[in-house]
């Protein structure tokens, strides 16, 4: 049994420290999604801020400046999104640098068509490693499945994707699918690494990096984009959780149809000793 959503993934490159404009774009790009029947959009990592740590970690710029676009889960730019996905009808998901005490995380957020936060999760794996002192970019403590309208589902932020264990912890979690915004590679290499991850997991798989748009469904890349600034579309099947419900649905689906085909395979059996 499959639950089926149709899906958009979100590319645009980020203006770096620039709240507003990006928060603008991103806007934009999510009424064109809904506009064209998306019930679930996925925007990249890090697409409010920019995505500064790297100009920060090389010393381009002072840490103190991610102080002005770190935000937190209260800040009216969220409130201005789940005001924006009660309008649209559709579940947003995106990145951002999030704010908690004198700390900031990369994170990701989830919000239903209602305007709820679902689910907000913080990366757990970086590419240019960890240091203690880094209070503008923390490691995220763990990861969680959460609940959405379409079953639970599971976070992973650009260079989660490489790890297998990573995707893992929310699938054993109850995750029915993955939703992957990422900055990062355009390599081949990354395209088949998420979809390892979707065969691995048996679950669809959103990816919404800035320059790879990816959707996958049953294990095959159903809609796949290389530009840099699109809206790639797919319709992801959602496999059904585990339960004594969906297991009599399921099985009775079968049992319909087994009757008409034992019944089709049986004609043709007869057919055969006919002409014997």
């Amino acid at each position: 049994m499959f639950q089926q959503v149709k899906a958009a993934a979100i590319s645009f490159v980020p203006q770096k420290f620039e709240l507003e404009s990006n928060a603008n774009q991103l806007e934009i790009m999510f009424r064109e999604a809904a506009a064209n029947g998306a019930e679930l959009a996925l925007g990249p990592e890090g697409v409010l801020e920019g995505y500064v740590v790297n100009e920060i970690i090389a010393g381009e710029v002072p840490a103190k400046k991610m102080r002005d676009v770190a935000i937190s889960l209260r800040d009216p730019i969220i409130n201005r999104f789940r005001a924006l996905a009660r309008e649209l009808n559709m579940c947003l998901a995106f990145g951002l640098a999030e704010a908690i005490d004198k700390d900031v995380y990369n994170c990701a957020v989830f919000i239903d068509q209602t305007g709820r936060l679902r689910g907000t999760y913080h990366k757990m794996q970086l590419a240019e490693g960890f240091h203690s002192s880094w209070w503008f970019n923390r490691l995220g403590k763990n990861s969680r499945a959460f609940q959405t309208p379409y079953g639970r589902a599971g976070f992973l932020i650009c260079n989660d994707r490489w790890n297998a264990d990573i995707a893992r912890i929310p699938v054993l979690d109850g995750a029915r699918y993955l939703l992957i915004p990422s900055f990062g590679s355009r390599s081949k290499s990354q395209d088949l690494a998420v979809l390892a991850r979707a065969r691995e997991n048996g679950v669809p798989i959103v990816e919404a990096n800035v320059g790879v748009t990816m959707i996958i469904s049953q294990g095959e890349i159903v809609a796949r984009s290389r530009k840099q600034t699109t809206i790639t579309y797919g319709t992801i099947d959602i496999p059904a959780p585990p339960s004594k419900q969906n297991r009599d649905a399921h099985e009775q689906d079968f049992l319909t149809w087994r009757k008409k085909e034992m019944s089709a395979r049986h004609k043709k059996t007869q057919a055969k000793k006919q002409k014997k």
